[in-house]
């Protein structure tokens, strides 16, 4: 079930990733990578960081697969896109909450402490989408004063609650998933901000 889970975030963080390149007006390849990096670049850096190697996306050819038919959709299903607002985010804040999960539940296997766990929530959770702001010319989210990093954190807390209380991933992935992306979409409607550095006055 972990598997799937998986897979449903890698599909959505590659919507995610080639619609903010189609957004960039760059072409199917340009889209494509975009969609491979958002979607397991997170995991590829967890993976290397705890010493998993070789990570997923080197093994497993349903990664690769799945970012090429979400660039497919992305590209020729653009009336479908164009009746969401700010589509990106709402796939962003799926796979946000999605991949906290399995950061953590991946690291909980390999045997590390509950706050190293969390911390590789967030990294798989946000890094995917560190490099495809970087390739869009961006700063990152994470590096903005949005509530983003910190809604992985969060979720990655809720996912350890849960898992103490013995629930089944069954539970606590789906419910912790709805938590945070719940969390960063009502921080993007009314603009819940972390506090930050005030520009220089002229």
């Amino acid at each position: 079930m972990l598997y799937f889970f998986d897979l449903a975030g890698v599909f959505v963080f590659a919507v995610s990733g080639a619609i903010a390149g189609r957004q960039k007006n760059m072409d199917i390849f340009g889209m494509f990578m975009l969609a491979i990096v958002t979607c397991v670049g997170g995991g590829t850096l967890r993976s290397l960081l705890i010493g998993a190697t070789p990570p997923p996306v080197l093994v497993d050819p349903a990664y690769l697969s799945i970012a090429a038919i979400s660039t497919i959709l992305s590209l020729y299903a653009e009336p479908l896109w164009e009746r969401w607002n700010r589509v990106v985010s709402f796939f962003d804040a799926i796979g946000l909450g999605i991949f906290v999960c399995i950061g953590v539940q991946v690291s909980q296997t390999y045997g590390l402490s509950w706050w190293a766990s969390v911390a590789m929530g967030v990294v798989t959770s946000t890094f995917g989408g560190v490099i495809r702001d970087l390739l869009r010319t961006e700063i990152p989210l994470i590096f903005r004063k949005e509530i983003y990093a910190t809604a992985a954190l969060a979720g990655g807390l809720i996912y350890l609650s849960l898992d103490a209380l013995a629930l089944p991933s069954s539970i606590n992935i789906p419910v912790t998933t709805l938590f945070t992306a719940a969390l960063r979409l009502l921080a993007i409607k009314y603009q819940w901000n972390l506090p930050g550095a005030r520009s220089p006055r002229a």
